[in-house]
């Protein structure tokens, strides 16, 4: 649900309330009880995502999209097949096989 941001215009009070984008904007402060409160256009009537959970690059636009798609096909492309139309091998491949094994300290 949004957060939206109030103002009361009799006392000053400042706050935010969550709601429903359905719900009614809220008319009376909760400070003073007068019916001058006004809902401010900013930051509120959107989502927020807040946390560590959320990152720039969750969402990306479909131009980057498109890029990495064609670079990835003409990757695949290029190693696929040589020109005699046999497999290529990659030298990146037999690195990735590599392991490590540790020695217990005495």
């Amino acid at each position: 649900m949004p957060t939206y941001e109030y103002l009361c215009e009799t006392c000053g009070h400042r706050f935010d309330e969550i709601q429903s984008f359905k719900d009614e904007p809220l008319k009376t402060c909760p400070k003073c009880q007068e019916e001058k409160l006004r809902r401010l256009f900013g930051t509120g009537g959107a989502i927020l995502f807040k946390g560590s959970g959320f990152y720039e690059t969750d969402y990306r636009s479909e131009s980057y999209k498109k890029a990495a798609k064609a670079e990835q096909d003409a990757s695949t492309k290029s190693t696929s097949t040589t020109s005699n139309g046999s497999a290529a091998s990659s030298s990146s491949d037999s690195s990735k096989s590599e392991t490590k094994t540790s020695t217990p300290s005495t």
